[in-house]
């Protein structure tokens, strides 16, 4: 009977434990046990230490927060700054030195654009490191996921001449958070854009297998190395064949990361000089 009585407590307490309830004061250690006392003591611990980390993360929630709150209005200035320069030289005579200028000013403003992706990347990628991302799958339909990151890269596809086909048929539907989805969709696009020649093409489709929806995006670009093909997932990854590119190599780690938080996936079948195709797996449904 005693022994019964030191089990119901000890399942007590983890119960507690584990819904986040215990209290060390609700215990009276006169009254316990040797074992249920160590219990006690350890689960006070444990609650201690869970209460250090909510406490860690709600602050590099806040630093987050803060730092990209107080950058943006540093990149705004210099983006508003450099197109006054622009259009005031613009205005000027034609000469060498004005030509220079100009370049000038719009190698600030590209830099300017470089500064403030690189800023939101380390901004989204310190909320998925730190759990803040909040990633709520829902059972949607994905034709008009396809739709908006095809409208997002549309102007750098018409710049280079690239044709981007959606091959992806009526009423096809997977389990996924639309907004954080799109973000990952949209980089292996905006990637495959990149990476194309002029005058290329873009082939996306989707296909249902038994567990999985997958989102295939295929290019006729560059291609990937096979010994790049290991790395190119990781964090500020860059291949030696695209250092020249603009770039931070944060964006296919995003990607997988955002796709791994909803129990899916991302692979990538390459041949350097001919393309590539990426995969993104979905689930079909609730686990």
């Amino acid at each position: 009977m005693l022994r019964i009585r030191k089990t119901r407590k000890v399942e007590e307490m983890l119960d507690a434990a584990l819904s986040g309830s215990f209290r060390e004061s609700d215990y009276d250690e006169s009254e316990l046990s040797r074992v249920e006392t160590k219990w006690k003591r350890f689960l006070s611990t444990s609650a201690l230490s869970r209460e250090h980390l909510e406490r860690e993360k709600e602050n590099v929630k806040s630093l987050v927060s803060d730092i990209s709150h107080q950058t943006k209005t540093p990149v705004a200035n210099i983006r508003l700054y450099t197109e006054l320069l622009r259009e005031r030289l613009c205005r000027e005579e034609d000469t060498p030195e004005r030509q220079q200028e100009i370049r000038m000013a719009e190698e600030i403003a590209r830099q300017a654009e470089k500064l403030d992706f690189l800023i939101q990347s380390l901004t989204k990628m310190s909320r998925l490191e730190s759990n803040i991302l909040e990633v709520r799958p829902k059972q949607q339909d994905l034709g008009k996921l396809l739709e908006e990151c095809i409208a997002d890269v549309a102007p750098k596809a018409e710049k280079k001449q690239i044709q981007v086909i959606n091959n992806c048929v009526d009423n096809i539907t997977a389990f996924y958070d639309f907004k954080w989805t799109k973000e990952a969709l949209y980089n292996v696009l905006d990637n495959a854009v990149k990476y194309s020649r002029p005058g290329g093409k873009i082939t996306l489709s989707v296909t249902e297998y038994e567990l999985y929806t997958a989102v295939s995006v295929r290019d006729e670009g560059i291609g990937i190395a096979e010994e790049d093909t290991a790395g190119i997932f990781r964090r500020f990854y860059r291949a030696e064949s695209v250092q020249q590119e603009d770039g931070v190599g944060i964006g296919l780690y995003l990607t997988r990361e955002i796709l791994r938080k909803q129990n899916g996936y991302i692979k990538v079948k390459s041949t350097q000089g001919k393309g590539s195709e990426f995969f993104l797996y979905l689930k079909r449904g609730r686990i």
